[in-house]
């Protein structure tokens, strides 16, 4: 299966998405079917929680393909991201070598013991080089923000040739291109050079109507006046730009989900008060949002 060719147009992406829960825009299902079609990687933008992973992870099951996830994070180097040699497992083999060299009382040459020790069982794959070598499959790279110049350099370099090298092994080169998608919560600008190899979409909180659809859709045992409420609730906190991190879809989930279990069936102060770190995670936002619970409730 060639994920290039396989979805027919944009709508049938949002339909397959939708078939996993993930209800995907037009813009975003067209940009979408485009990376796939065209066979370029999609950068994702957007604040924390508003979808970017969670579509990764619904595209790789709506192409029925394997997920492959590197989470980046600061320091992170290309060794981490493609290979490493399993040292306990090399020492072994080379004292097994010693003793049977002993044994026998006879020697290795050391070449061919060299060789031996940089086999491929000896050989860790990691999230790069397995997307590579196992393609088709969906590779997550997961918040490429975190990550620092000199690895946005070797991933562009990857992104280019879809090639690695490993000194011991040489050259590998996936026979079909991974699907790649890049997830950023932009704390930093990424270089230019990289935002080019790539199609690029911003994915902004949802609308009330489409958060909506989404918890409808996620979570269908929740009353439907309940996710109402709890929807617009949080599209009201998110329109305080003092909010350190204002809550995101699976923030709104989770809150509907935990109301649902308490038996709520109306979202009010109390309810709201006791239930607000599953929504809010600073305290300096708790705050606020308790000083302000009347206006966000609409009472």
């Amino acid at each position: 299966m060639d994920p290039r060719t396989d979805v027919a147009d944009a709508r049938a992406l949002a339909d397959r998405l939708g078939a996993t829960g993930y209800l995907a825009d037009d813009a975003l299902s067209t940009v979408g079917w485009l990376a796939l079609r065209l066979g370029r990687p999609l950068l994702l933008e957007g604040e924390p929680g508003t979808g970017k992973t969670a579509y990764a992870e619904s595209l790789a099951a709506a192409l029925d393909l394997p997920l492959v996830r590197l989470q980046c994070y600061e320091g992170i180097d290309a060794a981490q991201a493609l290979y490493d040699w399993d040292f306990p497992r090399q020492i072994l083999h080379l004292r097994a070598v010693e003793a049977v060299a002993k044994a026998t009382d006879g020697g290795a040459e050391v070449e061919a013991v060299e060789a031996d020790l940089f086999d491929e069982r000896f050989l860790l794959t990691r999230p790069i080089l397995t997307a590579l070598r196992e393609a088709p499959l969906v590779l997550l790279i997961d918040e490429i923000d975190r990550a620092d110049d000199e690895f946005e350099a070797f991933l562009l370099e990857v992104l280019s040739t879809w090639s690695v090298t490993i000194p011991e092994l040489g050259t590998i080169t996936a026979a079909t291109p991974p699907v790649v998608i890049l997830t950023s919560n932009r704390t930093r600008e990424l270089h230019d050079a990289l935002k080019r190899r790539c199609l690029y979409h911003w994915i902004d909180h949802p609308g009330i109507q489409r958060e909506l659809d989404i918890i409808r859709r996620r979570t269908p045992e929740v009353d439907a006046a309940l996710a109402e409420q709890v929807v617009v609730a949080v599209s009201r906190m998110r329109a305080d730009d003092a909010m350190l991190k204002p809550p995101g879809v699976a923030e709104t989930l989770d809150w509907a989900r935990a109301l649902h279990e308490l038996g709520t069936r109306e979202l009010d102060t109390e309810s709201a008060a006791a239930t607000l770190g599953v929504a809010v995670k600073y305290r300096e936002d708790a705050d606020r949002v308790r000083a302000s619970l009347d206006r966000i409730l609409g009472r």
